[in-house]
């Protein structure tokens, strides 16, 4: 059995489990929570569990904006995970640790004081997360284009960032990574914030707003359609979808009202993707397609409290659209397709071809239905014509990462690409930190 702890530390979610399995031993929210009723504070696992009532919960997270802000909160969600999770000692293991692109020196010897003098680890390997998924892929298809040219442009769709990263031969070229200062915390922001506007005040739920947005939000391949499509009112409304928040009582966690609801709109979007010119037809169909009952109300009609729940209709596709359109939304930053674009046109372009062949999607935000498609359909305007553009997702998007650093943490190699307790005692981190150079 391998002696490695492969830690995928990200700012949303703690994945962490032994190099050299296929899964990780546990996903956990890196973050504390306070439910309202209760002093007590609950901690990674304890927050995932079915009896705990988490509405209006106050939450702690070590991250913030991407970065680590509160080591010792770090600390102590790592001792509770290789405690009680991994069931692991320390100082008789490795530790693979990813951690963000771009990371503070201030910062880096935070973590490397945690893992040595808090925790003990023998030996410690620092890797960043798109050189892991590209080695996974690349490991997954042998023979397929990632491997044999050994260069793919891994998106990275995380809780705090989005990064476009090309990685060449296992090293991710930082001169040309570019950053979108957005990610699954800024969605579930702006889905609270819709949702609190129209309907019922929601801005301090972080867990329940995640929920809806898992299970709820959607990428839109025609912007302008649905929006018409949204405002239409009762059962001819395809987005139309309600949720029932938790009552504390009899459930402690909020659902669907009608777990079918979310799929309607799959056959509008089925007949668009099988005919370009199909537009209005769908339109006149609309009152055809839809034979649930008609317990849904428009969104200018008032709100019932009492029934503790509220609709949603074009926030489902709006809170996504965030990544490809952030100027619609005021904000100063380039959509996801003109930061890959930036990304790829910043290396050496005998390199253009292959990375827009090789592009690699990976992090929870990718997981919207549509997303690769729409991600397509905003790319291939900006791509020279006689490029081939494929975009793969990663089977598992949320794993990718751990997954790549599971194979790396078992490769004969590994042992001689950490560094050891006793050298960082003797030279100190900054300087060991330049064996991980990346």
């Amino acid at each position: 059995m391998s002696n490695v702890v492969v830690l995928d530390n990200g700012a949303g979610l703690i994945k962490a489990g032994i190099g050299g399995e296929r899964d990780p031993t546990c996903i956990v929210p890196n973050s504390m929570g306070r439910p309202f009723s209760s002093k007590k504070w609950l901690m990674a696992d304890q927050l995932l569990s079915p009896d705990v009532d988490l509405t209006s919960a106050t939450v702690r997270r070590p991250f913030d904006r991407g970065y680590l802000i509160n080591p010792d909160l770090q600390s102590s969600l790592w001792s509770h995970i290789f405690s009680n999770l991994l069931k692991i000692t320390p100082s008789q293991s490795s530790l693979l640790l990813t951690e963000p692109l771009f990371n503070l020196p201030s910062i880096q010897r935070s973590l490397d004081e945690i893992v040595f003098e808090d925790f003990n680890f023998k030996a410690l390997y620092v890797s960043d997360s798109p050189s892991l998924v590209h080695l996974y892929e690349a490991s997954r298809r042998p023979y397929g284009l990632v491997s044999k040219a050994q260069c793919s442009l891994v998106v990275d769709c995380g809780f705090s960032f989005t990064h476009a990263s090309p990685v060449f031969q296992n090293f991710t070229l930082n001169y040309a990574v570019k950053r979108l200062d957005l990610g699954g915390k800024a969605l579930s922001n702006y889905l609270k914030e819709l949702v609190s506007y129209r309907s019922v005040n929601l801005m301090d739920e972080s867990f329940l707003m995640d929920d809806v947005k898992e299970k709820l939000c959607f990428v839109s391949l025609d912007v302008a359609r649905d929006l018409q499509i949204a405002r239409k009112l009762g059962k001819d409304n395809l987005f139309r979808c309600t949720y029932v928040l938790p009552d504390g009582i009899t459930y402690t966690k909020g659902f669907l009202k009608d777990p079918e609801e979310p799929k309607r709109y799959m056959s509008l979007y089925d007949k668009a993707l099988q005919q370009v010119a199909g537009e209005q037809n769908d339109m006149d169909q609309l009152e055809n397609t839809d034979n649930s009952e008609d317990r849904n109300r428009s969104n200018g009609s008032r709100i019932d409290l009492t029934k503790n729940e509220f609709g949603l209709t074009n926030e489902r596709f709006l809170v996504p659209e965030m990544m490809f359109r952030p100027a619609d939304l005021g904000l100063n930053q380039a959509g996801l397709a003109e930061c890959i674009f930036r990304a790829i046109s910043s290396c050496h372009f005998h390199l253009h071809p292959v990375l827009y062949e090789s592009i690699i999607l990976t992090g929870g935000s990718t997981l919207f239905p549509h997303f690769a498609k729409r991600l397509e359909m905003d790319l291939r305007p900006l791509v020279p014509d006689n490029y081939r553009l494929k975009i793969t997702t990663q089977e598992d998007p949320i794993l990718g990462v751990w997954r790549g650093g599971s194979l790396l943490a078992s490769s004969p190699d590994f042992d001689a690409m950490c560094v050891t307790k006793a050298e960082y005692e003797e030279l100190g981190s900054a300087r060991c930190r330049k064996r991980f150079f990346h």
